[in-house]
């Protein structure tokens, strides 16, 4: 990619259990400017990966799988993530880059559970949920969001990011995907417009390229962790430098996130990372 390592930086926005199906027709202008500017596009939840928040949300930012990464639920026990790092951990330990993540889903960023997912980055987060309720989760992701605002705000270089935003998901297991879900969606959407405002704030000179993430799908009663087609359907938005507006890559993978963050920061990964995912678009072939 064409971009100056020095000018380079990535957002990743990771809204848990969004429903692909749904989003055409709710009001997600945010999304949608993110998708016109580069693309949206299907992702499917390989055989191998149980579809559950745990799983998923460890291959989005290792870009590993679990026979590597070696989370299988929504307890972290067992992983291999001293091997597989998360990128914002990797980045800020072994490429100089300073980092940050931010969310209110406790195995993610504290000790707890098997966790954290996150481990070292430059900067961390956690906000508390005060009860296990749709409208505690609300209150959260508000409080991740002025967080994940504060920092951005700051007059400190950051290089790459990860914000979680989790209601939308406990809506859906509280209360199916309903009315109440659609609006968490649009609720959610509003959030990422924050998000994307705190980085037009930011020093002219940073170029961003931001991708917005979801994990999973949801049945229609509400629930994931089987292999309907509702359930292992997820999806990739992201825009930015080497992005060409409206050129939807032929096939995308959870893996593919954290690979194109190192791409989109100008770092060639390290072959000994080995990571399964390659940069959106990238062609791979297979010798024999």
């Amino acid at each position: 990619m064409d971009i100056a390592p020095d000018t380079a930086r990535v957002l990743v926005v990771g809204i848990d259990g969004v429903r692909l199906d749904l989003l055409p027709e709710l009001d997600t202008p945010h999304l949608d400017g993110t998708a016109r500017a580069g693309f949206l596009a299907p992702v499917e939840v390989d055989d191998g990966t149980p579809t559950m928040s745990g799983p998923c949300w460890t291959t989005v930012v290792t870009g590993v799988g679990v026979a590597k990464h070696g989370v299988w639920g929504n307890r972290l026990d067992g992983n291999r993530l001293d091997v597989f790092p998360d990128f914002t951990t990797r980045l800020a330990a072994e490429c100089g880059r300073r980092t940050f993540a931010v969310g209110a889903w406790a195995p993610l960023f504290l000790a707890q559970q098997g966790g954290p997912l996150f481990l070292s980055p430059t900067r961390l987060a956690y906000v508390a949920p005060r009860a296990d309720t749709p409208e505690a989760w609300e209150e959260a992701d508000e409080r991740v969001t002025v967080e994940a605002e504060h920092l951005l705000g700051l007059d400190e270089v950051l290089h790459a990011g990860f914000v979680y935003l989790g209601a939308v998901d406990e809506t859906a297991h509280f209360l199916g995907c309903g009315a109440e879900y659609r609006r968490s969606i649009e609720t959610a959407d509003r959030r990422l417009g924050r998000l994307l405002g705190a980085l037009r704030r930011r020093p002219p000179h940073e170029r961003w390229t931001v991708i917005v993430v979801t994990d999973h799908g949801h049945r229609d009663e509400g629930g994931h962790g089987g292999r309907s087609a509702l359930e292992r359907t997820a999806w990739i938005a992201a825009c930015g430098p080497g992005l060409p507006a409206g050129e939807v890559p032929p096939a995308l993978h959870h893996t593919d996130v954290a690979a194109h963050v190192y791409t989109a920061l100008g770092i060639a990964p390290d072959p000994h990372w080995t990571l399964d995912g390659v940069p959106f678009g990238a062609v791979t072939t297979v010798g024999v």
